[in-house]
């Protein structure tokens, strides 16, 4: 029976070149495609809910493929379970109907850039925490958030030169929650452009630390111009935390 199944994953991918496939193995795609052929014994595409960078998490990620199969929901969550490596879990499996696609039926992404702020790093959360040892300017980083949020053309903080398709897109909300040295930032929004995220952190962290003014973030949106925002921050702090349909 042909089934489109759905299947929601965690992963860290500290030891991954992204999601998309590439001609090495040493993607998230590549892992799930090579238990998909061992499953069926086809090669069978999967499509994700978006492509998440070399070294970026994901704690809800979403993909889909189409196979033809008698497997059950949980028997197929458990074959992938027994194969994958222990850094990469698929957390539920559902038939949907035919039409479904993961990344042009996502309504909403919410991603997590988490911060250790502190003069010694976390011994436990340096893989999945930016540390930044210098104080932060917490206030003038809150009247910044502001400036990101709606719908803009995010060229400018992106890592494409140039691109024939749309790069406007809407960021729903952009919140800081601090507990201690311990920030994070959560972005939602309908998605977003290659490196968008890391590009505005870097930005962010650059009005925090008083080396650039909130003022120009206006700049980066009408110039359009990469140069004009701040540095791409590291990946490992970044995760994908949700997608809504």
């Amino acid at each position: 029976m042909k089934r489109n199944v759905k299947i929601v994953l965690e992963y860290d991918g500290g030891r991954y070149k992204g999601w998309q496939k590439l001609d090495s193995s040493d993607t998230i795609q590549g892992k799930l495609e090579d238990i998909i052929l061992k499953m069926t014994g086809k090669n069978i595409g999967i499509t994700g809910s978006g492509r998440t960078d070399a070294g970026v998490h994901a704690k809800g990620q979403v993909a889909n493929f189409i196979i033809d199969t008698d497997m059950k929901e949980k028997e197929i969550k458990n074959y992938f379970n027994t194969y994958l490596p222990q850094d990469i879990a698929v957390k539920d499996v559902i038939f949907e109907n035919e039409s479904f696609h993961s990344r042009h039926d996502a309504k909403e992404k919410t991603y997590i850039y988490y911060i250790y702020n502190n003069q010694v790093h976390s011994v436990f959360d340096r893989k999945y925490s930016l540390h930044v040892p210098e104080a932060l300017d917490i206030e003038g980083i809150r009247k910044a958030l502001p400036l990101f949020e709606g719908t803009h053309d995010f060229l400018g903080f992106s890592s494409l030169r140039k691109s024939k398709k749309s790069t406007v897109r809407t960021i729903s909300s952009l919140t800081m929650e601090k507990t201690g040295p311990n920030i994070k930032f959560i972005f939602k929004g309908d998605g977003f452009l290659y490196n968008t995220i890391r590009i505005i952190m870097g930005t962010i962290l650059e009005v925090g630390l008083k080396k650039r003014k909130a003022s120009s973030i206006e700049k980066v949106f009408k110039t359009n111009i990469r140069e004009n925002a701040g540095y791409t921050a590291p990946p490992h702090g970044l995760f994908l935390e949700e997608v809504k349909y």
